[in-house]
């Protein structure tokens, strides 16, 4: 299995003598379980609780004892021999006990050094809402991503390329062969099981297996999480239709030509946002930080992986035949992907996308994407075409204290030098799709 990009945050978490422990957060089949494994190979010891599958684990929990009495219960119950050094317990599946997501805070406080605590589950973010006495201040929390494109290129062995994409030095003779690298992420997605299996095989159409299998136990999560029957039935409304809308702003109130009304869909979308299925993208009308939703306009729809909304809206011969993949289903696969590129950036759980509009009876103008950056809100748009043409973006730049750009495209990586009508210049990067994942350190260059 290939190496995920957030292994780095592991270590650096692990170094930190002052570390509390972990709780990984991501929707289902991300590749926690698969990441923390191969993240103990650094360890001594490791041991494994997986409340689902061997529930009689969670009994160790419900016992009043030290933790140094609980962990030598856990190294009988994994039937390992304790090794000097140190010790890695991953609890996964843990929102099946109420007492061991208390019982965390329990692993901080009682400071032992050689012991590092992390903790997953695919249903945990639906915890959050319940009644039930979360250890604040006393666990750290840590995103997990669909794969990104530079860690598509490592398991698929093109690790050369890899390496010139993280230090930006991709040759212009290399850039057709990168975009069309970038054009398979696009159609196959994000999802590890997916990549992994490409990377294999080489198959599109057996991958379709795998789409299926993701989507069916998105499916079957629906009971697990939904409060009433009515909230069931919207959620799986969602899931059945509601992946055609990847991208695109969407009413609550009716959505996807139902019945439902605004308050059901919005507690159906605001349950799945909390598995990291999907998320509700609303605008900002800010030029400064910070940037802050205006949850009064409608939101644009963002889902976890543009290879299943391939498979599940049934695009995946219009984005595979695609020369361009901005000529894809309007362009909205093309920002879908960005979006979780963009997503990806930064690891925090509170991380979200935004996107600017100004809606005035006199002028409709919407940008893309907005990122704050070094104390600035970058506007970011997906498009080809005319610098001229962009005429939103002209509009936001004419209002921001800054003259930096972004225009995400197909095309290698340029900067054009702009004006306003106006009369503001401002500097306008041209930066290629595969290029999305280093924006930060492109902008750095540029702000300096």
């Amino acid at each position: 299995m290939f190496e995920r990009n957030v292994i780095k945050e592991l270590e650096q978490w692990a170094a930190n003598k002052k570390r509390k422990p972990l709780i990984l957060r991501g929707s289902r089949q991300v590749g926690k379980t698969t990441l923390v494994e191969s993240f103990a190979e650094r360890f001594e010891n490791y041991l494994y609780l997986n409340f689902e599958k061997k529930p009689k684990a969670m009994a160790l929990f419900e016992k009043e004892q030290e933790i140094p009495d609980l962990l030598a219960e856990i190294f009988m119950f994994c039937k390992q021999k304790k090794q000097a050094g140190k010790t890695l317990l991953f609890i996964d599946e843990i929102q099946n006990s109420k007492t061991a997501i208390t019982k965390l805070r329990y692993f901080y406080e009682e400071k032992l050094p050689d012991l590092y605590v992390i903790a997953a589950g695919s249903l945990l973010e639906t915890m959050l809402s319940k009644n039930i006495s979360f250890p604040v201040g006393r666990v750290e929390y840590l995103a997990v991503c669909p794969c990104t494109f530079n860690e598509f290129l490592r398991a698929i062995d093109e690790k050369m390329l890899e390496e010139a994409l993280i230090d930006r030095r991709i040759p212009e003779a290399l850039h057709d062969r990168t975009m069309n690298l970038f054009n398979t992420f696009t159609l196959i997605g994000g999802m590890p099981e997916v990549v992994a299996d490409y990377a294999e095989k080489k198959d599109f159409v057996g991958l379709n297996k795998i789409y299926e299998s993701l989507l069916t136990s998105y499916r079957d999560d629906v009971e697990k999480y939904a409060e009433n029957n009515t909230m069931s039935q919207t959620i799986r409304y969602i899931l059945k239709a509601g992946w055609k809308f990847a991208a695109q702003r969407i009413t609550l109130g009716g959505f996807a030509e139902s019945s439902y009304k605004a308050r059901e869909m919005g507690e159906a979308f605001r349950t799945l946002e909390k598995t990291f299925v999907l998320e509700l993208c609303y605008p900002t009308t800010d030029f400064l930080v910070p940037v802050t939703q205006d949850l009064k306009r409608s939101p644009k729809l963002l889902w976890l992986d543009c290879g299943l909304v391939n498979y599940a809206a049934k695009l995946q011969q219009e984005v595979f035949g695609s020369k361009d993949i901005l000529d894809a289903y309007r362009g909205k696969i093309a920002e879908q992907v960005v979006a979780q590129e963009l997503l990806a950036l930064d690891s925090r759980v509170s991380n979200q996308r935004n996107f600017w509009v100004r809606e005035k009876h006199t002028s409709q103008a919407e940008i893309d994407f907005v990122l704050q950056f070094d104390g600035k809100v970058i506007p970011i748009e997906v498009k080809s075409g005319h610098n001229a043409h962009l005429k939103s973006l002209h509009l936001f730049m004419d209002e921001v204290p800054h003259d930096i750009a972004v225009r995400v495209w197909s095309q290698p990586f340029s900067v054009d030098e702009v004006t306003t009508q106006k009369g503001k210049k401002f500097r306008l990067l041209n930066v290629p799709f595969y290029y999305v994942g280093v924006l930060e350190e492109i902008l750095k260059q540029y702000s300096e």
